[in-house]
């Protein structure tokens, strides 16, 4: 029987794509007490790499929103990786840091990474309030336009 998050997640029509594995040397997340820090996650749809390029330059608020949406929906599958599916046991989303691929003169990385924020938000309701950072950089791995990791809380 699907929990309350995975009817939410339904009442959505969202479905969380395939868990990204590590590509180099580190692991997806760790488990430490009662919280999951789950590594940086980029812009891969089961596989496939999307909304590559710069904010500012080829990419738009909105693009960079839907890539920081699309990050959010990996760290979720990532998390519910992390407790076994059981998403019902998530009692806080802790902290977001979200990265944004962008060129000097833009400066709109709050609204992209609110892509990310606002679905914790429609997911989890309160307990997907959070803390985060949302950060301006020159360049990110594999020329990608977002990455967000995270730390959730659980019981």
């Amino acid at each position: 029987m699907a929990g309350k998050i995975d009817a939410r997640l339904n009442e959505l029509g969202i479905t969380l794509p395939t868990a990204n594995k590590a590509v180099a040397n580190y692991v997806p997340y760790v488990i430490t007490g009662n919280l999951i820090h789950v590594s940086g996650q980029i812009t891969m749809l089961n596989g496939e790499l999307k909304y590559i390029g710069r904010l500012g330059e080829n990419l738009g608020v909105e693009d960079g929103m839907a890539a920081a949406r699309l990050c959010g929906l990996n760290l979720i599958t990532q998390v519910k990786e992390a407790l076994g599916g059981d998403l019902d046991r998530v009692t806080r989303v802790v902290k977001l840091g979200g990265f944004v691929n962008g060129t000097p003169e833009f400066t709109d990385q709050p609204q992209v990474i609110n892509g990310a924020s606002d679905l914790m938000v429609e997911v989890f309701g309160d307990v997907g309030r959070h803390a985060r950072a949302a950060v301006g950089v020159a360049s990110l791995p594999l020329g990608i336009s977002v990455e967000i990791d995270g730390i959730f809380e659980f019981e």
